[in-house]
């Protein structure tokens, strides 16, 4: 089967080399004559109402050798058995066939046969014949199977050569098309592992832009009844990037309506389709072709492209084609990261109120509520006439207020410990540790962070020290409120390049296939993809939980400390 795949790449560099039909069926008969080691190989092609052939090409035959035999054959005898029969046909003894008639005058002797239809679209186009395999054994199985492969990418090759012979303009098309097939993969690769909306629509601008040579195109995305300008490439105003436009009685607004390309053909059409899109924001152009960028049905958008380049300003129906084509796979890849970006800013929102939550909690059920018993304390001794009950509520209201203030110090130092912007991350993770020990979760800390010459712990930059920071604390604070855990282990160490985070407890694990919107791990993958990271959390019901995370190191300058 090498062999016919070998046969194939003949047949592909012949199309591609010509688009003419002869050319084409010379290079599939030459490639079945080689693929098959035959001396003798024809070709023929059968008339409109497939009875007969109207063509006969050969290979093998000298000059000489078709004069001796005179008019080419017409599909009688063992080939007419391919034509009202189209199915591979081999021949250890051609004369021995049913249907052989025996060969006219002066034709070469022919013994060992093998015949395979070429079928376009399922109807017949015509046969393959191949004679005579040298070194005089029959043709096998192997040769049979592979002219089959060949005779089908055959068929396909000859009905593109037969509806593109001749004109060079459909090479164009085609050159095009492979073009705009080009884009929409490369657009697809680009962004089928990016999220990030603004890189994807910056991408989408320059490719779109490129695609079609246009002076610019700008990416509008729809907002309500506004149009945002959100991305654009090539010759742009200051300031254009972040306008918002109204979208009634623009051009973006009556393709996205229509779900078709509008095309703009001059200053006027420009100004009568665009009264309140980039026309107002006095962007002139001699031509312009607007796409809209619908995704499952839904308009997000639209691309404006203006002024082709090449070949005047104005853009052709091939241009609005590749376009759209174009804008169909942008649209995809838009929607899909407005989607990813709206669910992670409904977790932050999420996270955000269950935070509030949690210390609106703590501030009513223990310090709001100490202060509430005091003051009912103290106004009772206020009214009993009796020192001692007086001194005695004094003495309590002093110890109740210790323990307030103890708990507002703790909820402050949870929000944000003094000792992480004055000491660092160690000393903040050790301090966490300490506090989280009085839940009854004992936690052990190694920190190993690069040393200066005076064998200090090397800064790191303030958003890294807090994400760090933040990642410990909340794997604590889940293994306390939902792990039940009795231990953990927290180890940080840096090396040349990479922070590691580690921590680990002995907890009742969850499944991570189920809902934990609740374990503030959406808040973890966050601070570490920020950070340019990589998180993995292994976890399973009755197995303790397990996060590891990798951050780029980021030192902090001295002056940037100092300062």
């Amino acid at each position: 089967m090498n062999r016919a795949v070998q046969g194939i790449l003949e047949v592909a560099r012949g199309v591609l080399a010509e688009l003419d039909l002869d050319v084409v069926l010379e290079h599939v008969l030459q490639s079945a004559q080689e693929l098959t080691e035959a001396r003798y190989a024809a070709l023929g092609v059968l008339n409109e109402s497939k009875t007969e052939l109207e063509r006969f090409l050969t290979k093998g035959l000298d000059e000489r050798a078709h004069a001796a035999i005179g008019a080419l054959p017409r599909g009688r005898g063992v080939l007419g058995a391919l034509i009202t029969d189209p199915a591979s046909l081999r021949l250890a003894e051609v004369g021995k066939h049913p249907r052989s008639y025996g060969f006219p005058q002066g034709h070469p002797p022919m013994s060992t046969f093998l015949g395979v239809p070429i079928l376009i679209d399922g109807e017949p186009f015509g046969n393959l014949y191949l004679t005579e395999k040298t070194g005089g054994g029959p043709f096998s199985d192997e040769d049979e199977q592979a002219v089959i492969v060949l005779a089908g990418f055959a068929a396909v090759a000859i009905d593109h050569a037969r509806r593109y012979t001749g004109a060079s303009e459909r090479r164009d098309e085609l050159e095009r098309t492979v073009a705009a097939l080009e884009a929409t993969m490369q657009i697809t690769r680009a962004v089928g592992g990016e999220t990030d909306l603004e890189v994807i629509l910056e991408l989408v601008a320059k490719r779109g832009r490129a695609l079609v040579s246009a002076r610019t195109l700008v990416v509008e995305l729809k907002r309500h009844n506004e149009l945002l300008v959100a991305a654009a490439a090539g010759e742009l105003p200051d300031g254009l990037i972040g306008k918002r436009l109204w979208l009634e009685n623009t051009i973006a607004s009556r393709a996205m309506s229509t779900s078709r390309p509008q095309h703009l053909q001059d200053e006027l059409s420009l100004a009568r389709f665009d009264e309140h899109g980039l026309g107002r924001l006095g962007i002139k152009a001699a031509g312009g072709l607007v796409v809209p960028l619908v995704f499952r049905g839904e308009p997000h958008g639209a691309l404006v492209a203006l002024d082709r380049l090449h070949d005047g300003p104005t853009f052709t129906p091939e241009d609005e084609r590749l376009l759209e084509a174009f804008a169909a796979s942008a649209a995809a890849a838009i929607a899909t990261a407005q989607s990813i970006a709206s669910e992670r800013q409904r977790q932050r929102l999420a996270a955000t109120e269950g935070e509030r939550r949690r210390w609106a909690r703590e501030l009513h059920d223990e310090t709001l509520q100490s202060l509430s018993a005091l003051r009912i304390g103290l106004s009772t001794a206020g009214r009993s006439a009796q020192p001692d009950a007086l001194a005695r509520a004094v003495g309590q209201a002093v110890e109740q207020l210790e323990e307030a203030i103890a708990n507002l110090r703790g909820l402050i130092t949870d929000l944000r410990p003094a000792a992480l912007d004055e000491l660092g991350v160690q000393a903040a993770i050790e301090g966490l540790a300490e506090r989280t020990g009085r839940h009854g979760l004992d936690v052990d800390v190694s920190v190993e962070l690069f040393s200066d010459d005076d064998d200090r712990p090397v800064r790191h930059l303030p958003e890294m020290e807090t994400a760090i920071y933040r990642i410990v604390q909340e794997a604590l604070t889940n293994a306390v409120k939902h792990g039940e855990a009795k231990r953990a282990v927290v180890e940080v160490h840096e090396d040349q390049a990479t922070i590691h985070v580690i921590i680990r407890d002995d907890g009742t694990g969850f499944d991570l296939g189920q809902d934990t919107s609740g374990f503030g791990l959406v808040g973890i993958r966050e601070r570490i993809e920020l950070l340019g990271g990589e998180v993995e959390i292994e976890s399973a019901p009755g197995r303790g939980t397990a996060i590891r995370a990798r951050v780029p190191s980021q030192r902090a300058s001295k002056e940037r400390l100092v300062g």
